[in-house]
């Protein structure tokens, strides 16, 4: 795949991410939350030139970075994730203002890294930054599926992040 066409994946998979991760939705443990993530993942794998064939550990450590930002994002999203468990037992989730923090922190060092390597004089892929946006994916995915499945079978509020309180219905973040 082209340049082009990468940004263009990347771009509409970020689009219908955030659009859908300020909607209350249920979250069904049963579904594939790693097949999205593992299609990018192949996907940035089958790109030749993830890493510059002139600068390669320098390439090697921004892709590094990449991917370990990538991960942070990822687990940071899916603790900041507002889960709750309905009456009839369904586990539902909700992004908070801190899940905006996290992207926010989370674009601002991917920036900084491209930045870097840009002032390195390192040729930089596209499937770089979609080998992190499916580690973000995969993290935050596993992360609510195991929040749903260890909270929502015991019918308790999942917490965002610390304190818990089983008597609200729905958590305040």
């Amino acid at each position: 795949m082209s340049g082009l066409v990468n940004a263009l994946v990347i771009v509409a998979v970020v689009a219908v991410v955030i659009a859908r991760q300020f909607r209350a939705r249920a979250i069904d443990t049963d579904r594939r939350w790693w097949l999205l993530p593992v299609v990018l993942a192949v996907v940035a794998l089958s790109e030749p030139g993830i890493l510059d064939a002139h600068d390669r550990v320098e390439s090697a450590a921004l892709l590094t970075a990449e991917l370990v930002i990538g991960l942070a994002t990822g687990v940071g999203w899916g603790l900041t994730t507002r889960l709750w468990t309905a009456p009839d037992g369904t586990v539902w989730t909700e992004s908070t203002k801190a899940s905006i923090a996290v992207w926010a922190v989370g674009i601002a060092l991917r920036a900084g890294v491209f930045a870097l390597g840009a002032a390195l004089g390192l040729h930089q892929e596209s499937s770089a930054l979609m080998l992190g946006l499916a580690g973000t994916l995969l993290l935050r995915g596993g992360i609510l599926a195991w929040r749903a499945h260890s909270y929502g079978s015991a019918r308790r509020l999942a917490p965002a992040y610390g304190g818990d309180n089983p008597s609200a219905w729905k958590e305040r973040v």
